[in-house]
């Protein structure tokens, strides 16, 4: 009986775990590579507060900001101002979830 409990226990957290839906969606830099900017595009499940994060190679923060998005699309206007050219590792994170993507400044 124990058994049998567990084994439903077991694939009931499974199918919460799967089911749950992803607050951020669809990230993308256009264009990527860039010069001198880019917009960054990513779909948000609900409105709130976001924080963009931009890191070097390295795992240093080279650029950080807070910003509300709107539920559905939302854009980033993201200028190189003095960064290197190179490749960073951007991010879009709320409460519940955080994606990362590649960027290269030329």
């Amino acid at each position: 009986m124990t058994k049998k409990l567990l084994l439903i226990l077991f694939f009931f957290n499974i199918t919460y775990c799967f089911s749950q839906e992803k607050s951020i969606t669809a990230l993308s830099a256009a264009p990527n590579p860039f010069t001198t900017s880019t917009k960054i595009h990513f779909q948000a499940a609900q409105s709130g507060i976001v924080i963009f994060n931009v890191k070097n190679i390295l795992g240093k923060t080279v650029h950080k900001k807070q910003l509300v998005a709107q539920k559905g699309k939302n854009t980033i206007a993201f200028f190189k101002q003095q960064l290197l050219p190179g490749i960073y590792i951007y991010s879009i994170q709320n409460k519940k979830s955080v994606i990362s993507k590649r960027l290269v400044i030329q």
